[in-house]
Order: structure tokens, then C-alpha cells, then sequence
């Protein structure tokens, strides 16, 4: 596959760092504020299904950047779903920032699809039948489920890029996901967020996942099919 030199604007502007008590929670997940804009690919381009077999991801940076636009399509979806509707126990804060991560997909999806342009994948069709919007518990367990997915695959995708420009990008989403999960975990177990105690050793696949184990995973929301199979491996 020859490399095409791109250009792609980064989804954050990393800031210098700071102690963890310094900032609110509010402001660690703001802190790598999240950007729009556009970049040109010069890739492969995926199709949309018209043999059954599924809408296709595509090849190269342009198949690996559609498996992250479909992921953000589904927690975008998700969290659409979380503020139009929250669950009865919500506070203003757990309201607030579910708001900020709700838009932070939202900007993921929408930062992919246009940088995809002509080659991004058709929307997906999701199903949340099996999640409980009323239940915070369920709520918030799905949450942390799927940003440690993002984090997974992000993680798991990154060396398939070609694309100095696009794995940075990868890298600029994937420490807002970081930043998701963390925030999750806390409102489901008060006091982890600063607590470095509960830090506990991870294996490899407990921090990333093959683009195959991710959407396995994922395809229990997606009732869209998904081919994956011309997606580089290596």
C-alpha cells in the first residue's frame, strides 16, 4: 500500500501537566477540548452493503478511521439516548458531565464523518433494547463498558495506520476515551478518581483489542452488519 501524506486537524490541544487534586473532574475531561474541522484522505474507499454482506469498513487508514467512525456513531448514539432521557437518581453534576461526554462523541462522529467525506461508511443502526435508561446502575455500567471499548480499540487499531497525521489523531481520541472511562469508574465507585491505591496491574488484552474482538463485542448494539474483512492486520 503506498503512504499518502495527509493532513488531519487533532481533536485536542494538550495542555501541560498538573496535578490531579488541581482541577475539578469537570476540567479533566475538558482539558484536551475537543476540535472540528476536516482533513483529505487518500485512501481506499469503503462500499455500502449491496450483497448482504455487509456495509465495508474499507481499506488502509480510510478502513481503520471508518471502524473508529462507527464506534463513535455508537456512543454517540448511547449517550443521545442517556441526556434525552436520564435515568430518575441523576444529579446536576452526573448531568452535566454526561452532557460534556455526550458532546464529545458527538464531535468524534461528526469530526470522522467529515474528514471521511465520500468515503465514510452510511450510519449505523443501533439497539439498545438489552440497556435499563432508567437504571443508573445499567446506565453507567454500558458507559464504562463502552469507552473501555474506544480505549481497546483505539489502542488495538493505532499501529494499523500508515498516516504520521492519523495515528497522532488516534492518539488525541483515545486519551479523551482515557479520560471518559476514568470519569465513569468514579461516579460508579466514589473516591477512584484520585485514588491511586486501586491501580491494579492490566495484561495486554485488557487495554487493547484486535478490530475482529472489538466488534464482536460492539455488534451486540449494531444491528447494522458490519464487514471488517478487508481491514489491514497487520
Amino acid at each position: 500500500m503506498n503512504k499518502t501524506n495527509t493532513t488531519n486537524p487533532v481533536l485536542s490541544n494538550e495542555t501541560p501537566e498538573m496535578e490531579l487534586g488541581a482541577y475539578t473532574r469537570r476540567n479533566f475531561l475538558t482539558v484536551g477540548g475537543v476540535l472540528l474541522g476536516a482533513g483529505a484522505l487518500g485512501y481506499g474507499a469503503c462500499k455500502k452493503d449491496s450483497s448482504g454482506s455487509g456495509v465495508d469498513l474499507g481499506t488502509g487508514d480510510t478502513g481503520i478511521l471508518n471502524y473508529a467512525y462507527a464506534l463513535e456513531q455508537l456512543e454517540a448514539a448511547f449517550y443521545t439516548k442517556v441526556i434525552a432521557s436520564p435515568y430518575a437518581s441523576i444529579n446536576s453534576e452526573e448531568l452535566a458531565m454526561l452532557t460534556d461526554i455526550r458532546d464529545h462523541e458527538i464531535a468524534h462522529r461528526e469530526f470522522f464523518k467529515a474528514a471521511l467525506a465520500g468515503h465514510a461508511i452510511q450510519d449505523l443502526e443501533v439497539d439498545f433494547s438489552t440497556i435499563n435508561f432508567t437504571s443508573r446502575q445499567s446506565v453507567l455500567e454500558t458507559a464504562r463498558a463502552f469507552e473501555d471499548l474506544g480505549v481497546q480499540a483505539y489502542n488495538g487499531a493505532g499501529h494499523l495506520l500508515i498516516s504520521a497525521d492519523n495515528l497522532t489523531l488516534a492518539g488525541k481520541v483515545v486519551s479523551v476515551e482515557a479520560r471518559h472511562a476514568a470519569y465513569i469508574r468514579d461516579l460508579l465507585q466514589p473516591g477512584s478518581f484520585a485514588d491511586t491505591t486501586i491501580i491494579e496491574p492490566v495484561k495486554r488484552a485488557d487495554y487493547a483489542k484486535t478490530p475482529a474482538e472489538v466488534l464482536a463485542i460492539a455488534g451486540k448494539y449494531i444491528k447494522t452488519k458490519i464487514n471488517a474483512n478487508n481491514l489491514p492486520t497487520s
